[in-house]
């Protein structure tokens, strides 16, 4: 005849109590939500940098073209073949929440602007980013 295991050598061997778990899952839960805060706020400011540089490489396209040709071009024209096969840009990018780029004659002559209406894609607010106030 075997003897019988102990209760209390039983007890050891239990697993996790239903507390235990859930304490566990509130724990990884929160750590989740920090994560995810956090990858969401990096991912919006790495949008403003895209739409920063995006703007910058349209103002260079148009003054290269303004060198050129003696005007400030239209959008259009910059991603038009002219009569001698120049092309100023490949394609016209959108600003990272899908709208195009506006660009806007300068206050001096041959001068111009991008902008972008931002993340709220309404122009004219605080939020808009302009080829002028992004780094150089």
């Amino acid at each position: 005849m075997q003897p019988r295991p102990s209760p209390r050598g039983r007890a050891g061997q239990r697993g996790f109590t239903l507390i235990e778990i859930m304490v566990v899952v509130m724990i990884l839960g929160l750590l989740a939500t920090l994560v995810a805060q956090n990858v969401r706020s990096i991912a919006d400011e790495s949008k403003l940098e895209i739409a920063a540089v995006d703007a910058k490489q349209v103002v260079d396209a148009a003054n290269l073209f303004y060198l050129q040709k003696g005007y400030v071009p239209t959008l259009e024209e910059l991603t038009t073949r002219d009569d001698k096969g120049h092309l100023y840009l490949a394609r016209l990018p959108k600003d990272p929440w899908g709208v195009v780029y506006v660009l806007l004659p300068g206050e001096a002559r041959g001068e111009c602007e991008v902008r972008s209406a931002g993340p709220n894609r309404i122009e004219g607010d605080e939020d808009d980013i302009s080829s002028k106030t992004a780094a150089r």
